[in-house]
């Protein structure tokens, strides 16, 4: 898998995978041209809309009402090092479940590909190319 982010002035990038393009910037007060989400915003968002796929599928598997429903993100950033520090989502969904039905859509939430790459982070490596020259 991959994807190419490329640098398009001032503060935007376009980030594309595929056939899709998202512009990450940052808003006007942190010298962007708010052109898009910033890429915190976007690592949020990416949180957000992995727990409502994963949701969305649990319901549609056991019949239950899940039109029209929303995952609530909210969170806040820690120091030493500068990060998000804690994420809160909420899931509305629009139907009454079961405690059984709630436990295992939770379970299931908890489950989706961001939030366990989060919690067991990846190896992360990032290399430098100068010149076209891998270095």
């Amino acid at each position: 898998m991959n994807m190419t982010v490329a640098y398009k002035g001032g503060s935007r990038f376009d980030i594309t995978s595929g056939s899709h393009t998202v512009v990450a910037d940052q808003p006007v007060e942190d010298g962007g041209q708010d052109a898009g989400m910033s890429p915190v915003e976007l690592f949020v968002g990416s949180l957000a809309s992995c727990i409502g796929y994963f949701v969305g599928r649990y319901c549609a598997r056991h019949k239950i009402a899940c039109e029209g429903f929303t995952v609530d993100a909210e969170w806040s950033y820690a120091e030493q090092p500068h990060r998000v520090g804690s994420l809160s989502m909420r899931i509305n969904l629009p139907a009454q479940l079961t405690p059984d039905q709630r436990e295992r859509l939770l379970k299931v939430a908890h489950g989706c590909t961001v939030h366990q790459s989060i919690a067991v982070p990846p190896a992360i490596r990032i290399d430098l190319r100068e010149g076209g020259v891998r270095a």
